[in-house]
Parts: C-alpha cells; structure tokens; sequence
C-alpha cells in the first residue's frame, strides 16, 4: 500500500504532492532525514514517520518545538487519521492512503510524477530524500532569496537610520536608553512607512517585522534577539557574520541568521561588554562578558579570529532549575539528591567536575540552594553568573587589566580578601589557577562548607588538576604536601558529563576517604553505568548507589539529620528523604 504526503511550505497556499512507499521517515532539517524541511524552527530529527499496509503512525523525537495533529501537541506514537493535519513548524503536512489513479499515474516504474515546480519526488522509504527537490529549490531558491532581499531592505534603512539619528551624538548628550530606543523606534517607523507609501518596500516583507529587525540591529543583539528570548536555545556561537550556530538538547545545529558585516558583529560585542566596563579592541582583541539576565559570553575579534568577530553566548534558565528538573531530565536521582543536601548541610567541601559545557555551573547553583538562609555567602566569579535565593549573599567579581595593563583583580586577589569578609560560606564559580591553593587553605582552616568547580574528565583527574593549579600559585611545595591539603580539604567530588546523545547527566559521585603513602584515597558513592545506545541515538544506562557507605554518615545523627541506610544499597528502589531535626520523631 502507498501513501500520498501532501506538503505546505510557509508562505504558500498550493501543497506539493509526494508517493511514499511502506517505511520508516524521519522528518527534520539534517542530513539523517529523509523527509527534508530546511526551516530553522524545525529540529534536525523532528518527528517519526512509519507506514506501514494498514496504517501511518507518527511520533515526535524529543524536537525543539513539537510536532501538532490536528492542532494538539502529541506525546508519544500517535495513529493518523486520513484527513488529520499535522503541522511541523510552519509547515503543514497531510498523510493519505494512494489512490488507484495515482498508482496508474506514477508509471510503471513505481514512481510518482514531478510535484509542482519540478521538484523530484520520492520513490520509496529509507533510501529515498522526499523533500530532494524541495530542499535544494526552497532554500538555496525562494528562502534564501527572499531573506537577501530582507537583509538588502534592512541596510539600507539602517543607513538611513544613521543618517537621521546621531545615536553615539544621542548618548554622549545623556539622553538615557528609554529615549533613545523611543527615538530610534519613531524613526525607523518614519522609515519604513516612507518606503511602503512609496511602493518600494519588496513584496512579501512584513512591515512590523523589518521595523524590529532594523531595531534589533541598531540598539540591542541584531539577529540574536530571537534566540536569547528562545528558551530551547542554550547556547549561541557567532562564527564571523555570515554562520551562526545554536545549541538545542544538546545538539549543534545551523541557523539561517546572518549579520550585515563585521562592523554589525563587532558593534554587538561592543554592546555587550561596554555596560559591564569591560573593553575589546586590537590592544586587547578577546573578552569575557555577561548579559543582563547572567548568561555568559566570549568574544573573540580579528586578528586572532581568522573566519571574523567571534561570539559564544552560554545561556542560562530565565529561572534556576530545581531538585525536580533534575530528576525529570534524567540529570540524576531523587536519592542522590537528598545525599548531597545532606552532604551540603553538613558543610563537606565539594568540587563540581567535568567538561566544557557539561553543566557544572548550573550544578553549583542548584546545590547552593542547600545552603541555610541564615548563613553568609560570599561568592567569586569571573564573570557573575550564579544565582542564589539566599538573602544574605555577597557577589564578587574579577576585574580586567585597563587600557594601560593595570588594575587587574583577580580570582585569587578576591578568594584572599572574602577570607577577611567573616563568610560562613564561600563559593568560587570556576578553580582554574593559583587561587586553588587559597581555596584549599580556606577549606582547611574553618571555611567548610565552601563550593567550587574545576574543569576534569573524572574525579580522579580532579586530584591531578588541583596538584598542578597549586603549583601554579608559585608556591613550590613538596607533592606530599599538595595531596596533604587536598586530601584535608575536598570531601566529595561530583562528577557531571554530557554524553554523546547532548544529554547531560551527573556520572559519579565519590567522596575522598584520606591518603594513603602518597595515593589520595577515594571511594564512588554513585555512579552511572552506560548499557548501550538505543535506535535513536539516546545513552540508555542507570544511575545508582554502588553499595559503598560514606565514612560520615554516623555523623548525621549528631548534626539534627537522618538518611536511611537504603539509600545507599544498589538493590533497594526506595525513594529515601532526608530528615531534620524537626521531623525525626
């Protein structure tokens, strides 16, 4: 039995008309799909398409923005009806059982007739690129065609923008931002108004929306608006002008954004970093920055960048996630969370591990919501980005050379100087230097309970990495020594990775037990255990107790909480809650 696909691209009336074979189709905008839709609201692998004699069943594969029959969002495999509708991203798609007449019509090599336009049509399942013709004619044709001549319409009226507003002449006569943006926004309306009573606006540009784009690049982050308000982006790469990358579940995936030039890439960064008091230029041509709302960001400029102005945004949750996030997203366990509130109460010293981009500042935040309301936090960043519920926090952040190379602060500077602040707590966003022997050296002499992270591939490696940034402090201090103040300070080293699926999940848990001749000891608490891969491409694996007890557990008791020993026993499935002082009976 064959199947027709009827397929509406965005901004057209007229379907195109498919034959499709019994099979299996991914729908998406990467090279694995085999039904193509290169629109940038459409994950690479967006949904699942199965045909088989008596049936057509669809399910959505974890996509950015989901996948709709019938104008409800599905959740799980669901059975198309004839007549169902179902929208991906902007486009609608139809599935119905072929009829006589278009078998008669496809030939006798089986094949369907060339849709309109000429596109080829697909002739069969797995081997077969439905949208072959669709995908090289749309976008490298109509799509792309249309968004250049957008980008030429949003040129020139910012050329006229600048022509009519002096918005460096604006800023340095004090008007504030609020009157600015009001200024600049009157006038791009002037603009674009002009232009359309003029008929010259091109056919098929939304007015609204040229006005905003115009304004976007002027006065905020351009064509990156859209993708800080997304909250399925997590992360934003600029690769010079011309190639902008995004982050979503873990996966990379190419946008159809593109600045005008490097000036509009390098007026961005400019934006960025001149609030914060922060400088770029050939003097001094990389930076570490923030936004507003904390996210983070590196910014990279020519010579050094060859391909262009260069810009990484790390996006952080509009609000920080909780215990229940975590558990939901397969992070780590109801019980592995309660053994490091426990662990967090009990001010132990914790190290958060693991790569670039695995999710260890997010970690931090979230065990630093363990901490008591009625203790003193002092924090130190390089750049500020955690964000504590606390009332009594205090933020320190790190300082650049000026102009001239002076006036640096560093992480170490402000780790020596919160130890004079009478902190109950301290928190350094990232270890990465010398300021690792001061952290240690406060973990030792009565500033328990502090948090920090450090860059690792294992909690092993985190031992080794503390050796050598104590060594870079420029103290040279026999290694028995170092292991000393290590295996004194760190009690519990929290692993986290992201796997290759771009799920992230905490792999290992491990408390360090002393040192023996010159080995740290240390022993996994937790752990995940990695089983396979499923046909989608997701880590299958479980996360769980190893069956080993930590050495402080009997001190629970004595500190006014209780944790059941099951937590820690590999065949036990039991939820197990921490229990104060207060709710012990």
């Amino acid at each position: 039995m064959a199947f027709n696909l009827d397929l509406v691209h965005p901004g057209e009336e007229t379907p195109c008309r498919y034959r499709l074979e019994n099979g299996t189709y991914i729908i998406g905008r990467g090279s694995a799909a085999k039904i193509t839709l290169p629109y940038p609201n459409i994950s690479e692998r967006h949904a699942l398409l199965v045909l088989t004699a008596d049936s057509a069943r669809l399910e959505d594969m974890r996509s950015a923005n989901g996948t709709y029959v019938n104008g409800a969002s599905i959740d799980g495999v669901v059975t198309l009806e004839p007549d169902a509708v179902v929208q991906i991203g902007d486009c609608m798609l139809r599935v119905s059982p072929a009829s006589d007449a278009a078998s008669e019509d496809a030939g006798e090599d089986g094949r369907a007739p060339k849709a309109a336009g000429g596109a080829n049509v697909a002739d069969g399942p797995e081997g077969a690129d439905v949208a072959n013709g669709p995908k090289s004619a749309r976008s490298a044709g109509g799509r792309s065609a249309l968004g250049q001549i957008r980008r030429q319409a949003r040129e020139q009226i910012q050329r006229e923008l600048l022509t009519r507003l002096d918005l460096k002449r604006l800023t340095v006569s004090g008007v504030d931002r609020a009157g600015l943006e009001a200024q600049a926004r009157e006038k791009i309306h002037e603009i674009v108004e002009q232009v359309r009573r003029n008929g010259k606006l091109p056919a098929g540009i939304e007015p609204a929306l040229l006005e905003r784009e115009v304004f976007d690049e002027a006065l905020r982050l351009g064509p990156l608006e859209g993708l800080i308000d997304d909250e399925t982006v997590t992360e934003i790469m600029v690769n010079g002008p011309h190639q902008v990358y995004v982050e979503r579940h873990g996966r990379l995936e190419l946008t159809d954004l593109q600045f005008t030039d490097d000036e509009s890439v390098l007026a961005i960064i400019e934006r960025i970093v001149s609030p914060i008091g922060r400088r770029i230029d050939e003097s001094q041509p990389y930076v570490d920055a923030r936004l507003a709302d904390g996210s983070r960001v590196n910014a990279i400029i020519p010579p050094l960048a060859l391909s262009g102005p260069t810009i990484t945004i790390r996006k952080f949750a509009k609000r920080a996630l909780s215990v229940e996030d975590f558990i939901r997203f397969g992070t780590w366990t109801r019980n592995a969370a309660e053994f490091m509130k426990a662990c967090v109460m009990l001010r132990k010293n914790i190290i958060v591990a693991g790569g670039t981009g695995s999710g260890k500042t997010t970690l931090l935040n979230l065990l630093s919501g363990f901490i008591p309301v009625t203790e003193r936090i002092v924090t130190v960043e390089d750049a500020a980005e955690l964000k504590l519920a606390q009332p009594h926090v205090v933020r320190l952040e790190a300082r650049p050379p000026n102009i001239e190379g002076r006036g640096a602060v560093t992480i170490r500077d402000l780790v020596k100087n919160c130890l004079r602040m009478r902190p109950d707590r301290i928190i350094v966003g990232e270890c990465r230097g010398g300021e690792a022997l001061d952290m240690l050296q406060a973990m030792n002499t009565g500033h328990d309970g502090s948090l920090t992270t450090v860059h690792a591939n294992s909690p092993r490696d985190v031992i080794s990495r503390l050796e050598t940034m104590v060594l870079m402090s420029g103290m040279e201090l026999p290694s028995r020594a170092i292991r000393e103040q290590i295996a004194s300070a760190v009690d519990i080293i929290i692993h986290e990775s992201r796997l290759s699926d771009g799920s992230r999940k905490v792999v290992a848990i491990s408390e360090v037990t002393g040192l023996e001749g010159q080995q740290i000891v240390m022993q996994d608490l937790f752990a995940f255990r990695q089983i396979g891969v499923d046909e989608r491409g997701r880590v299958v694996g479980s996360f769980g107790p190893t069956g080993a007890m930590p050495t402080f557990f009997e001190h629970l008791r004595s500190r006014g909480l209780r944790l059941d020993p099951a937590l820690f026993d590999p065949s036990s499935t039991r939820e197990v809650r921490l229990e104060t002082a207060g709710e012990m009976p």
